[in-house]
């Protein structure tokens, strides 16, 4: 697996956070896999835990002068594949164990790790929100689905895919650590919003379609288990139609 644990991830404004839902999936895979008597191993990113001065922005637009705050990527950690129940117990633990800390993993190297060394063909899970550049990943996911099945699995919170209309909001960017004030009376700001973040996952989707990978989204306003066992069983009814993804 490939696990995402970017700031980004450190976020929810409905029943769970984003994270709480990538420890979720994980423990699904984690319990799907040693079932059968297979490994399962982890490589796992967060951010570098350094960004650059907060910057105050003004309804998405940025003032005259300032620049956007960098975020560093962090180091990755790798978790080595083994079989057995406690060794995926173990596994789960160093996962939620692991400190989230501002800044960006990078998503494509992280992605990259899974087919380092080369291995049987095997199922490779990357949970992520995807929300680096789409041109950051999608090439290491081709080359992924090259050798072996692939399963993204996308974290989404409502608030990323559209604003209530609560008057001013300032928000924090959670891997710069830009600040944005947000007039959401503003109806046609938005209809902007949802418009781009449609926009935004549409093209993840078209991405990791093109790269062959089966995809699972699950929001932090939703039943992940009851997503989850939907999704399974709609991939074991598409497999004996001869069809996937």
């Amino acid at each position: 697996m490939a696990v995402d644990l970017s700031a980004s991830l450190d976020f929810g404004t409905a029943k769970y956070l984003k994270s709480d839902l990538v420890l979720a999936a994980a423990t699904a895979m984690a319990h799907l896999t040693v079932r059968g008597g297979n490994r399962i191993g982890a490589v796992v990113g967060t951010g570098a835990g350094r960004v650059g001065k907060p910057q105050r922005t003004g309804l998405f637009r940025r003032r005259k002068h300032q620049e956007a705050p960098v975020a560093e990527h962090g180091p990755v950690v790798r978790m080595p594949a083994r079989p057995g129940r406690k060794e995926a117990q173990g596994l789960l633990r160093a996962i939620a164990r692991t400190e989230i800390r501002p800044g960006r993993a990078d998503l494509g190297e992280l992605i990259d790790m899974l087919n380092r060394p080369p291995r049987r063909r095997g199922v490779a899970v990357v949970i992520s929100d995807f929300l680096a550049p789409v041109e950051s990943w999608s090439r290491p996911v081709r080359k992924l689905g090259v050798r072996h099945d692939v399963l993204a699995i996308e974290v989404v919170d409502p608030r990323e895919l559209e604003l209530p209309d609560v008057g001013v909001l300032t928000l924090a960017d959670p891997e710069t650590g830009a600040l944005h004030e947000v007039h959401t009376g503003d109806a046609k700001l938005r209809a902007r919003y949802a418009e781009a973040a449609g926009q935004q996952r549409g093209e993840i989707a078209r991405a990791l379609r093109a790269a062959g990978a089966a995809h699972l989204r699950l929001r932090t306003d939703t039943d992940w288990l009851l997503d989850m066992v939907r999704f399974v069983a709609a991939q074991r009814h598409a497999r004996t139609r001869g069809t996937t993804r």
